[in-house]
């Protein structure tokens, strides 16, 4: 099983304050641990939401808004994604995390969907293409 571990923003994050370097240090060692157990398959910490923009969908019509964006709790400032036997596994995992923020922090864990996720309307044909698109990114 695959899960979206999600790093929730905080104002620290979301106002560009850097991690401390004892707080890299920690984070460095816990990627190596998962690494090493083979759980990690990616992990990356993301810039705050002023820097970004959002895309708003309307049927045919797109809109954009530029970041910030005011609702802290409701950002992202980093993920991993683990492949694990379980979500109990994913949880166990993410309680040894160092603390990602100062102060209080959250950590959100998502299954990803998987291609049997998705039954019948998932066709052959649409299988074939997901397995070529992942070969392509795969190379």
């Amino acid at each position: 099983m695959r899960f979206m571990v999600i790093i929730k923003a905080t104002e620290d994050s979301e106002a560009g304050v850097m991690p401390s370097e004892a707080l890299l240090t920690a984070m460095g060692h816990y990627n190596e641990e998962l690494v090493a157990a083979g759980v990690m398959q990616a992990g990356e910490g993301l810039q705050p939401s002023a820097k970004g923009a959002r895309v708003r969908f309307s049927g045919s019509q797109r809109s954009v808004t530029d970041g910030p964006f005011i609702e802290t709790k409701e950002l992202i400032a980093g993920f991993w994604i683990f492949q694990v036997a379980s979500l109990q596994e994913c949880i166990d995992w993410v309680k040894r995390c160092p603390n990602p923020m100062p102060g209080d922090s959250e950590i959100e864990i998502r299954q990803i969907f998987e291609a049997e996720d998705f039954g019948s309307e998932f066709t052959p044909e649409l299988r074939e293409q997901e397995e070529r698109i992942r070969a392509q990114l795969d190379s």
